[in-house]
């Protein structure tokens, strides 16, 4: 029986990489569902190609260019964040892949859950702002996540017939991004272009500036908690320019068990809609005559202070991870659209996370008000230093 598959964010890096996995592997994938925010026009060349029983654009300005575009095809045609919600929860789906950026993934996953569905979960901001909740509610229907970020699908791999011996500690590789050797007086300078440039990977716009300041690899150590059960102290970042070994995981008697392969997201996203088998591939394999040299070091979060604020976060915890994404959605839009400097993106997120009101147990209605207060406190320091 093939697996029926719904795609959230089907436009993006992520989502459009998962659409070749599934062409390549037509005889074990359907496409049922694909969703989008507003690229309209790829959604309908999607649609068109891998014919899914469902399509839905978030923004409902384009909702009638959609129906009218995919008229006389047997595709139902929505608009909505609700609509999207409520997609994921039809009978036919087996695997949910969110991965639509930022928090507006936390309720569609949320929802897919509730109708247990499997998760494979592209989208690390649902676990950032609310990993407690996300992880009872999978116990709970007991759903599976699987991990589609490159880092956490490596652990998890790494993990694979461990046999419940206890993690010493989880090793989260970075590779830096493009400004890994800039002083702060350089990174005061550089463009949204030069951060846009990714030395090693392919990605969005906002996941590729995440990654430049780091917070990217905070964010991971955060999601790392949640998906693997353990404490901030068990997580290490270590840099790693060459992007060859995706994670680590240190056991309690010293070894270490490490995930190679090449910079390619097709491979962990492969290996979440396929598990527990695997694939083949016809993707490059890894060269080591290639590589003759694996170079590690700490990552500096005097320069890097996103990483130094979701490190805070973490280890605060309630709902200030919330409050960082979201100063952080803020503040990288600001910074794409040219109005705040990469330096100033810190800036703001530290004061946001100062100003906004912490919570210790938050509930979802208190993440969602924790969200809308920390955007609209970011937005104000924006506003009032560019005037």
């Amino acid at each position: 029986m093939k697996k029926n598959i719904a795609i959230l964010g089907s436009t993006g890096s992520i989502g459009t990489q998962a659409l070749q996995v599934i062409a390549e592997h037509s005889d074990l994938f359907e496409v049922f569902a694909l969703t989008a925010n507003n690229s309209v026009e790829q959604l309908i060349e999607q649609a068109k190609t891998f014919n899914p029983k469902v399509v839905v654009i978030a923004n409902e300005l384009k909702y009638q260019h959609l129906k009218e575009a995919l008229d006389g095809l047997s595709i139902k045609v929505y608009a909505g964040a609700d609509a999207i919600a409520e997609v994921v929860q039809m009978e036919p789906i087996d695997i949910v892949l969110t991965a639509i950026v930022g928090y507006a993934g936390l309720r569609p996953t949320m929802e897919a859950i509730r109708a247990k569905k499997t998760i494979a979960l592209a989208n690390k901001e649902t676990l950032v702002v609310a990993g407690d909740l996300i992880t009872r509610m999978a116990k709970e229907n007991n759903v599976k996540i699987l991990p589609v970020d490159s880092e956490h699908s490596a652990i998890f791999q790494c993990l694979e017939g461990a046999n419940g011996n206890p993690i010493e500690k989880i090793l989260l590789t970075a590779s830096g991004g493009p400004f890994r050797t800039k002083s702060l007086q350089e990174l005061a300078e550089v463009t949204k272009e030069q951060a846009l440039h990714h030395p090693n990977w392919m990605m969005g716009a906002k996941i590729t500036i995440d990654s430049a300041s780091m917070i990217n690899k905070g964010f991971e150590m955060i999601e790392a908690k949640w998906l693997f059960d353990v404490s901030p102290a068990q997580i290490e970042v270590v840099v790693h320019p060459q992007s060859v070994i995706h994670s680590m995981v240190q056991f309690e008697d010293g070894a270490v068990i490490a995930q190679l392969g090449i910079p390619d997201m097709k491979l962990p996203i492969a290996y979440a809609l396929s598990y527990p088998k695997r694939m083949r591939s016809t993707a490059p394999r890894l060269d080591f005559s290639n590589y003759a040299t694996l170079t590690f070091e700490k990552p500096d979060t005097l320069r890097f202070r996103n990483l130094a604020y979701a490190i805070e976060a973490l280890n605060k915890g309630g709902n200030m991870p919330c409050i960082l994404n979201a100063a952080n959605e803020i503040v990288v839009d600001a910074f794409l659209h040219d109005r705040i400097g990469f330096i100033e993106m810190s800036d703001i997120i530290e004061q946001t996370m100062t100003k906004a009101a912490y919570i210790n147990t938050p509930s979802y209605d208190d993440y969602v008000m924790t969200d809308e207060e920390g955007r609209q406190i970011a937005k104000n320091l924006i506003n009032n230093h560019c005037k």
